[in-house]
């Protein structure tokens, strides 16, 4: 089944020390555009995020956020940088002899130092939080696509209704057309008789000038290419087609939208002129429905 580029999923786990909580919202867009925000301790999974959620999604402007609470205490590792405290112990020294002040540094003010003690993730803890972060990703993502499925079900359904009333359009001007020509023909022969005045018609001449205008205003084969071009989208829209139907729809709506165009250019009856209208803000109604399809 089509499904839809807008969407939204949320999904929120726990492991009784961490609380992770995933949103994924999506809108229209004509490439793949993904914006992901992970707290700081969670950059380190970035590359990973990126490649779980586009199992989700193809095309679209994609945001996800992720927020967490709870540093936690397992897995954690407190780390001494014995070199940058060394350097610290220099540059204190060196000041205090420079400037002739006293050096009361102590072990305790040292280790306050920036970043000489620091507090880090094991890599067993990197691992623990990975599977929470991963489970919050496929659970929102889950959702994300149930709902985009759901609004593909209706987009579905409305574009179906919209290609058959185009299908009844183009109909109706192929049975108009016969008839524009055949009243052009009684038109002519009504003028020409009343000029003639009651001299004989030449009707070989009536028969080209109505073949002439035939030719000049026939649509048959732009109403042809219409009806291939739904079937073309029918066929794009069944459930058993490429879910990611969205560009090829697009590109049929557009050379829909081609062939009213010239039957509008064509025609010079009313009916027809009136229909033709009809038929190119229907094509544009689907356009835009289908723009909505990943």
């Amino acid at each position: 089944m089509i499904r839809s580029m807008t969407g939204f999923g949320r999904a929120e786990v726990s492991d009784g020390v961490n609380k992770i909580l995933v949103e994924m919202k999506a809108v229209n867009h004509r490439y793949l555009d993904m914006n992901i925000r992970l707290p700081r301790r969670f950059m380190q999974f970035e590359t990973r995020t990126r490649g779980v959620v586009k199992e989700y999604i193809s095309r679209g402007k994609l945001d996800v956020f992720v927020t967490a609470q709870g540093e936690g205490g397992q897995g954690k590792e407190l780390c001494y940088s014995r070199s940058l405290a060394e350097s610290y112990l220099g540059y204190i020294r060196r000041i205090s002899e420079e400037f002739g002040v006293p050096d009361d540094v102590t072990a305790v003010k040292l280790a306050t130092m920036p970043e000489v003690l620091t507090m880090e993730n094991s890599d067993e803890d990197a691992d623990n939080l990975w599977q929470l972060l991963e489970e919050a990703i496929r659970d929102a993502g889950a959702m994300f696509t149930a709902q985009r499925t759901l609004e593909g079900e209706t987009l579905y359904k409305d574009i179906m209704q919209k290609l058959t009333a185009v299908d009844d359009m183009v109909t109706s001007i192929e049975l108009r057309s016969p008839e524009v020509v055949e009243e052009y023909r009684e038109r002519l022969t009504s003028k020409v008789r009343e000029l003639l005045e009651g001299t004989a018609v030449d009707e070989a001449r009536l028969l080209t000038e109505t073949a002439i205008f035939a030719d000049k205003i026939c649509v048959d084969e732009e109403t042809v290419r219409l009806r291939s071009h739904v079937n073309s989208m029918r066929t794009a829209l069944k459930p058993s087609s490429d879910e990611q139907a969205g560009r090829r729809l697009d590109f049929i709506a557009q050379e829909m939208n081609r062939e009213a165009n010239t039957i509008l250019s064509k025609c010079n009856d009313m009916e027809i002129s009136s229909i033709a209208v009809s038929l190119k803000t229907m094509i544009e109604k689907i356009r835009e429905q289908v723009q909505n399809i990943e």
